[in-house]
């Protein structure tokens, strides 16, 4: 059976996207498409995972998504988005030995991120 080889972009509906892309560029380091024809991930794991539609696990329930992006060093990152205002919630059960630590924010429109950094070995 053929099958895919990665996630090839994330498409999302925005008021301002503009504004929005360059909040991605400044915070999380993501290169709008327009300024270098496509941002290139470091190679890692990726989870694809449907949850149930009454899922907490996003917080409000009418979202229908939530961005998970990898990190090297999840306290320097927290540490770059509290000095640039942004609010970070971190939660003891969210962290895992065998999967690694997490952090949510959300963007400027409200939509939900996790931050994710995988513990040693972690999809591997």
């Amino acid at each position: 059976m053929e099958k895919v080889t990665g996630i090839g972009g994330v498409f999302f509906r925005a008021a301002a996207p503009a504004t929005l892309a360059a909040w991605y560029r400044d915070h999380l380091g993501v290169d709008p498409v327009s300024e270098t024809g496509a941002w290139t991930q470091t190679a890692g794991p990726t989870v694809f995972a449907p949850f149930s539609q009454d899922t907490t696990y996003f917080g409000d329930p009418a979202q229908a998504f939530m961005i998970n992006f990898r990190v090297a060093d999840l306290a320097a990152m927290i540490a770059q988005l509290e000095a640039a205002g942004i609010t970070v919630e971190t939660r003891a059960d969210w962290d895992s030995p065998e999967i690694g630590r997490f952090a949510r924010i959300h963007d400027p429109e409200g939509n939900p991120i996790e931050l994710w950094e995988p513990a040693a070995g972690a999809g591997a």
